[in-house]
């Protein structure tokens, strides 16, 4: 008898493994399902849709069975047990994915498709460690440990009742069966297999023929001549205005002003929607972060996964350099980390005068606390404010554009003073009318409206703030989100980029509320007509705005098309008029924001979204936004000889700047200077908010006996950021390397106002006193008699 023969797996064992596939996708759809309804998303949990979701979650395990048929039997043929435990693992990897995808969505509301590919590797290390850090890991393990488990236990438990599976037709015809009978079901995001849909989805990005059929080179360009839509509205004095930006994050429409579906945790807000020019129905351009400073302050296309993600940006035009070549100062505040999603590049690219993030506070402000994994976003919006109202705004004899972004009403929503918001929500709560669906999903998210309320009192505190600084007379605020938040469920896709936009100042002559659709890109253009035809601007003679004026008309109409990215790699949505082509449906807007079926324009919108796809890639791959001709600002680019690029990226992947840093660091200690530094170098070019490789520079050049400029460049380091401790730390060191010992005395002083951490080098801070005290001591004479000893006393004593 062939022994191999019983021990080799056949139809019968494949069969039970798919059954057993499909029962662990059963369970994480009832699972994605009631998650949802309980977050007060869905009202059932069984439902059409669930059926639905069925469906799709029968036609994958027949996709997968039918793939898999194939290398099961090879390797059985080949090699007993090989086929059935390849398949095992690939199904439990399958089931693992289709887990961590559902928890996205059920967490986001969006699921993950091809824009995975426009996050980098420190986005999403920061983005996990948001999410609960070392805990999330754990939790992963043991998830993962079940779902594997539970596979086996279901395979285990089909033993039991094959036999009546078996005398169906052959398997493969079943399934064959199935997977067309899905092809005809539609599926929405909500009840379609995540996996399937981001393979699909990655696949058709990869395939997507965005060529760009045209032979205009420049297709944006256009005359800067742009009517003034604002003017009339402000009482505009002599001196040119100083413009306050604030960028609310997540700060969505459903949240603020009159017909609010979630109203009334934004008091201030509320009120002052009424004092104002107040746009109920602006658009962001993009459905996350990414994308608002290029649409908000350039007007600018996306590129590929958002603008800022461009590995060499090409000529633009924005606000800052705009206003910057016109005699403005420029500042962006934030109380987080500004490398994260590029800020730092993009903000230096413009030429910004001063960037105050997270590194720069000290030690008089309060960082976010840390959720359950360690780890904060930085500093929360009241400190933001207190921060800058500290800033001397009367050194520099020029107007100002200020440009903050906030950050407490993100993930993991950790309100300060946790005590008093929550007594705030009830509150708030109880006096709300709201119907019994809204109810319960404020009550499930407690957190974000707890933050809503803090963020709101910061805003108030914030323009309170501005009351008592030079120039408030003469100052103009825009306050906007940067989308809608995301965790709260949305009535339709729309939801994600409605924003409110309101525009106060102490010289508006009276409010007014604008129901007509703007979006982020027409802010720029508008704001820049209107003071050049005040002030007579030093305006290029072309520009390539992507947006046109606000419209100030006060009923609801659209006479803009706009693109909007919902996510990096998703450029999926185009509105024209009153319809927006989503995920391929065309559908009609009406004036409360609802979306209904469209019965014509399909073909037209269509087209109006692949030519902009098309002209999009075009004009940032190619540099063919504006000419060299029309830019203001150029940053030198730092250039490197082709035989140092085939080194660095033997050492350096493009990615991961911190690990390039410590490769730094290594050759460094190696005495490998010059390939520490060119490293270095590269690293600050495509990162330059990386402090560490800047610190590391300064000690090379300081090992080198380059004192000067390494003290230059601690310096810059310790301006820039002024609580990180290593910056002090090489300064010290440098300080007692080339003898500087006074300096080393003052810097005490520095150290011990600005840094949380001084402790932590009292090494140093000894060893300098140590110093000044072995100076002294070597600079006095002692006394060798008695007579001038008395003397001596006396004249220490007097």
């Amino acid at each position: 008898m062939n022994t191999s023969q019983l021990d080799r797996y056949t139809l019968k064992q494949y069969t039970r493994l798919m059954i057993s596939f499909f029962m662990c996708l059963l369970l994480l759809s009832i699972g994605q399902y009631s998650i949802l309804y309980f977050k007060g998303v869905l009202d059932s949990i069984i439902n059409t849709s669930f059926l639905i979701a069925l469906v799709h979650q029968i036609g994958f395990t027949s996709v997968v069975g039918i793939i898999l048929v194939f290398p099961f039997n090879f390797w059985e043929n080949l090699r007993p047990k090989y086929g059935f435990n390849l398949v095992y693992a690939i199904l439990s990897i399958l089931i693992i994915v289709e887990a961590l995808l559902i928890g996205y969505y059920a967490n986001t509301l969006v699921p993950l498709g091809s824009d995975v590919l426009g996050y980098s590797y420190s986005d999403i290390k920061i983005t996990l460690a948001n999410s609960g850090g070392w805990q999330m890991y754990l939790y992963l393990g043991i998830g993962v440990a079940f779902l594997v488990g539970l596979f086996w236990c279901f395979y285990k438990v089909t033993s039991k009742f094959y036999h009546k599976i078996s005398r169906m037709y052959p398997f493969t015809i079943i399934l064959m069966g199935l997977f067309i009978t899905t092809l005809f079901t539609e599926g929405k995001p909500i009840n379609q297999n995540k996996t399937q849909y981001l393979a699909v989805n990655l696949y058709n990005t990869s395939t997507e023929d965005n060529s760009y059929k045209s032979d205009e080179e420049y297709p944006l360009i256009k005359r800067s001549q742009m009517s003034d839509v604002l003017g009339e509205y402000f009482n505009l004095k002599e001196k040119k205005p100083n413009i306050v930006f604030i960028m609310v994050e997540g700060l969505g429409r459903d949240f603020v002003g009159e017909g609010a579906e979630f109203g009334g945790f934004t008091p201030f807000l509320d009120s002052l929607t009424t004092k104002s020019l107040y746009w109920e129905n602006c658009l962001s351009n993009t459905g996350r972060t990414f994308g608002v400073l290029p649409s908000l302050f350039g007007s600018l296309p996306f590129g590929k996964s958002g603008f800022m993600e461009l590995d060499e940006y090409p000529n633009k035009l924005t606000l800052f350099s705009i206003l910057k070549n016109n005699g403005y100062h420029t500042s962006f505040y934030q109380g987080t980390n500004s490398s994260f999603d590029n800020v730092d590049k993009f903000l230096r690219s413009e030429n910004v005068d001063f960037v105050l993030d997270k590194g720069s506070f000290g030690r008089n402000y309060e960082q976010q606390a840390d959720n359950s994994g360690g780890f904060s976003w930085g500093y929360p919006d009241k400190e933001l404010f207190n921060k800058t109202m500290t800033i001397d705004r009367t050194k520099e004899e020029k107007p100002r554009l200020e440009v903050y972004m906030t950050i407490t009403t993100h993930e993991p929503f950790v309100v300060p003073q946790p005590k008093i918001y929550k007594r705030k929500f009830e509150q708030f709560l109880a006096k709300g009318n709201f119907d019994s669906k809204s109810r319960k999903i404020i009550e499930n998210n407690e957190g974000v409206f707890e933050c809503l309320l803090y963020t709101d009192d910061a805003l108030k505190e914030a323009l309170e703030g501005y009351k008592k600084q030079p120039e408030y007379d003469n100052t103009i605020f825009v306050i906007t989100g940067d989308h809608r938040l995301i965790p709260i469920p949305q009535r339709n896709p729309l939801s994600r980029f409605h924003v409110p936009l309101i525009m106060y100042s102490p010289m508006l002559k009276a409010p007014r509320k604008m129901s007509s659709i703007s979006s982020h890109f027409d802010v720029t253009p508008t704001f820049l007509a209107m003071l050049d035809k005040a002030y007579t601007l030093k305006l290029p003679k072309k520009v390539a705005w992507l947006g046109t004026a606000l419209d100030m008309h006060e009923g609801f109409r659209n006479t803009k098309d706009i693109p909007l990215m919902r996510s990096k790699n998703g450029l999926r949505d185009f509105i024209s008029g009153t319809k927006i082509i989503t995920n391929g449906d065309v559908v009609e807007i009406d004036e409360q924001f609802n979306l209904s079926p469209a019965f014509d324009g399909d073909s037209k919108l269509e087209a109006k979204l692949s030519n902009f796809k098309a002209l999009n890639d075009y004009v940032t791959v190619n540099n063919k936004i504006i000419p060299d001709s029309l830019t203001i600002f150029t940053i030198a680019k730092e250039k490197f000889e082709d035989s140092e690029i085939v080194w660095i990226n033997s050492v350096y992947n493009g990615k991961n700047s911190d690990k390039a840093y410590l490769t730094a660091r290594d050759l460094a200690f190696s005495k490998k200077y010059d390939k520490a530094l060119l490293l270095c170098r590269y690293i600050l070019s495509e990162v330059p908010g990386n402090i560490d490789a800047r610190i590391l520079t300064g000690r090379i050049n300081a090992w080198r006996g380059n004192y000067d400029t390494s003290i230059e460049i601690l310096k810059t380091c310790i301006k820039n950021n002024p609580d990180y401790i290593d910056s002090y730390a090489a300064l010290f060191d440098v300080y007692f390397w080339s003898g500087k010992n006074t300096e080393a005395i003052q810097l005490i002083d520095e150290v011990k106002n600005n840094s949380s951490y001084a402790d932590e080098i009292v090494d140093k801070i000894a060893r300098a006193r140590k110093e000044v005290l072995k100076r002294t001591a070597a600079l006095y004479t002692p006394p060798t008699n008695t007579n001038d000893e008395l003397l001596l006393a006396a004249s220490h004593h007097h």
